[in-house]
């Protein structure tokens, strides 16, 4: 998985076997759970993750939330461990804990001695299935995530216009509902429900145990079939049915007007492909594409051009999320300088959009970017952590072993040629959704005023 990366420039880029993570080895429980251990032995400490193939986008109809609320429940009590026991042993053994839901999946985890590592499973196991549902924590906790969402995105008008630009970006699939919930939704949330998510997803083969840092494959079989092998498989695990976007046939406007705004600014998102078992070039020119729109602050066109050259712009960026079941999205967000108009940085996008088409790559850019992101690989398979939750994201999404460790090998065979086919295929005739982020002292545009 580790080699050299060599920039045109001559320099090379030469990572260490001897201190870098080890390859991940993968092996099953009886039961079902997957295991991949990632031995590192410069430090004598191990992250433990259990990762759940579930997540927001798939709640039932009409729970928005309940994935997130039963992740903060599952720090609560179980038949052997009292309310937020878990974490007290956890501090008081030198580690640290937390946890985390997105839409496709749930993941938890420590950060501890690797010789406590036996205790970590023993208590991830206990709240895996034997999770004890009291009605004043449920209620109190139900409190908690919408004081939560209060903080977040209530009070916040980048938060909220986040959440009406995704709402408005998938028309019929559940990644346009947010991970935190509807507040109505949420606010009708209680045990029942909770119960039942649980029941319904939380159990050994739909869960993928991650174990890197100080610890050999060996050790982790012995104790994961100690305290995982015991608990008996689902045998009828819910498939994964979820409601899929149509056929996008027509472009989208908002505007979100806010007097808590301080930058108003415009933000163009579009459905986009993802990392596919088996297939993740269209996904790496992308990823390339993304960088070289608007990836970084010096070198990319929206940075070079808008910020610097023309100075219309504040903060210009592409982004791509490149990982997830579904279509995910692609997007631009132009924030202008005081002066230029909304209707204005949108058509700047569009502007550096038409002459990147027209004009192509410029080779030492494409070498630099290249570079970078190689490198950004290398790096990450340096950190036993971040390599360990970069495993858990990709193979909770449907990649496989194999699928995680060819990707930096798929970038590195990106060529310009491949950026320029994804981009056209990405930006030819798209139906997008454009927001306007503003104060509300500013006009609002309608769709005849601006021309891409």
């Amino acid at each position: 998985m580790l080699r050299p990366v060599t920039l045109a420039l001559g320099l090379t880029l030469l990572p260490v076997l001897a201190l870098a993570a080890g390859e991940a080895e993968e092996f099953f429980l009886d039961n079902g759970m997957q295991v991949v251990v990632i031995e590192d032995n410069r430090v004598p400490v191990v992250t433990h993750m259990v990762w759940y193939r579930v997540g927001a986008a798939d709640e039932p109809p009409g729970q928005s939330g309940i994935a997130h609320f039963v992740e903060h429940l599952m720090f609560k009590a179980t038949d052997d461990m009292a309310s937020g026991e878990f974490s007290r042993v956890v501090g008081a053994n030198g580690g640290s804990d937390n946890a985390f839901t997105s839409w496709d999946y749930t993941g938890y985890f420590q950060r501890i001695a690797s010789d406590r590592l036996g205790l970590m499973m023993q208590m991830e196991a206990d709240r895996m299935r034997d999770l004890v549902f009291d009605p004043v924590e449920v209620a109190t906790e139900r409190s908690v995530i919408l004081e939560e969402r209060a903080q977040r995105t209530d009070s916040s008008a980048g938060g909220l216009f986040n959440e009406q630009m995704r709402a408005a970006l998938f028309l019929n699939h559940p990644y346009g509902i947010p991970i935190i919930g509807w507040r109505h939704e949420m606010e009708t949330l209680g045990i029942d429900e909770a119960r039942a998510f649980y029941d319904r997803w939380y159990h050994p083969d739909n869960a993928i145990l991650i174990v890197a840092g100080d610890v050999s494959a060996e050790e982790v079989r012995a104790l994961a079939e100690e305290h995982y092998g015991p608990i008996p498989a689902s045998g009828a695990l819910p498939d994964r049915a979820r409601p899929q976007e149509p056929p996008h046939i027509a472009d989208r406007r908002l505007d979100f007007a806010d007097e808590r705004v301080a930058n108003p600014y415009v933000s163009i998102q579009m459905l986009a492909p993802v990392r596919e078992p088996g297939d993740q070039a269209e996904a790496a020119a992308l990823v390339y594409l993304a960088e070289i729109l608007g990836g970084s602050g010096q070198t990319s066109i929206f940075a070079r051009r808008l910020q610097v050259e023309e100075q219309r712009s504040l903060y210009a960026s592409a982004f791509y999320d490149s990982t997830s079941v579904d279509p995910s999205s692609f997007g631009l967000v132009n924030v202008p300088v005081p002066g230029v108009s909304l209707e204005e940085a949108e058509a700047d996008l569009w502007r550096m959009i038409d002459g990147f088409l027209q004009d192509g790559i410029d080779p030492d850019q494409f070498a630099r970017i290249q570079f970078r992101i190689e490198a950004g690989e290398i790096y990450e398979e340096d950190n036993a952590q971040g390599l360990a939750r970069a495993y858990g994201v990709d193979l909770t999404t449907g990649l496989s072993l194999a699928d995680v460790e060819s990707w930096t090998e798929t970038l590195s065979a990106v060529t310009p040629e491949d950026v320029m086919d994804a981009a056209r295929r990405l930006f030819d005739d798209p139906s997008t959704v454009t927001g306007y982020l503003m104060r509300p002292d500013m006009p609002q545009a309608s769709a005849m005023e601006v021309s891409q």
